[in-house]
């Protein structure tokens, strides 16, 4: 007499990360069950999300020409350019904002973080200075340096091009040889500039330097710098001493990343960055060091 065979029921599959899910699809990576949520479409079939992060962390994420990584959102610009245009708000809402954040050859000894903070104000009173910087800024950085450097190099680019004219605007003020009884014979010492101008310079610089080296035209970007370096001296209150230190920057910025593009020689970009925030930085204090101490503190206007 045979006796009754015994059934062992398997249990339904699961997915591991939702346990209390059946599912009869299988990742085609690793084998394991995987619920509709935690599905991903490949090439052949469906992945498990765990084994999309683990490929996408083992892939080596796409380069620009220059080293940096691609992307076809120019976030660094937008921030930029928010930020001025907040700033730009604040000044309306209280003048005192544009004097504590302008830069002055008599204060930024003192007070060095005016080297940076001038270049995301603007004239108050002319809504054309802001709006000019912003859509050269939006056309020639975010339209073309940024996604050609990458993020990270781009924002240097643009911040060692805010600092390269303040300090060519240190340099070529003369600090005053006789007594100084008022902020007004400080002369070219206690002229103040804003603007994002010297920046934007900066940018045209690196542009021109960059399309050589990848063997593109820059004869529209010759032009829109000649147009520009006329106005400075023909407009009024143009600080074309910021215009002049910026595009110097932006040259030799982008002749560090143009030198070091080769894969084998990216190792040196950074070095030749800070290098050159080095030369401005020797260029500030040495001006100062030759300066004459005033000794005397004058308030703003006074």
């Amino acid at each position: 007499m045979s006796e009754p065979t015994a059934y062992h029921q398997q249990a339904p599959p699961v997915c591991p990360r939702h346990p209390d899910r059946v599912s009869y699809v299988r990742c085609q990576r690793c084998g394991r069950p995987t619920c509709p949520e935690c599905q991903r479409s490949a090439a052949v079939g469906v992945q498990c999300v765990d084994c999309v992060k683990a490929q996408a962390a083992s892939t080596p994420s796409a380069t620009t020409v220059f080293g940096g990584r691609v992307s076809d959102r120019p976030v660094v610009t937008i921030g930029i350019i928010a930020l001025c245009v907040a700033v730009w708000i604040g000044q309306q809402a209280d003048s005192r904002l544009t004097s504590d954040i302008w830069f002055i050859p008599a204060l930024g000894q003192d007070e060095p973080w005016r080297f940076i903070t001038s270049a995301f104000a603007h004239s108050p009173g002319q809504v054309m200075h802001i709006l000019f910087n912003m859509f050269a800024l939006w056309l020639v950085g975010g339209q073309y340096l940024e996604p050609l450097l990458g993020h990270v190099r781009y924002a240097v680019l643009y911040l060692l091009c805010a600092i390269g004219g303040s300090v060519m605007l240190l340099l070529l003020a003369q600090p005053p040889s006789g007594p100084v009884l008022t902020w007004q014979d400080l002369g070219s010492w206690g002229t103040p500039a804003v603007g994002a101008s010297g920046a934007v310079f900066g940018l045209f610089g690196a542009l021109i330097v960059l399309n050589r080296k990848l063997g593109r035209s820059s004869a529209w970007m010759w032009a829109t710098i000649v147009i520009n370096a006329v106005l400075g001296f023909v407009v009024p209150n143009v600080a074309w001493q910021a215009h002049l230190g910026g595009f110097v920057t932006g040259v030799a910025v982008a002749f560090v990343l143009a030198s070091t593009q080769e894969r084998s020689r990216r190792r040196w970009q950074w070095p030749g960055l800070a290098a050159v925030a080095v030369l401005l930085v020797a260029a500030a204090v040495a001006k100062y060091a030759m300066a004459p101490d005033l000794g005397v503190t004058f308030a703003l206007g006074g």
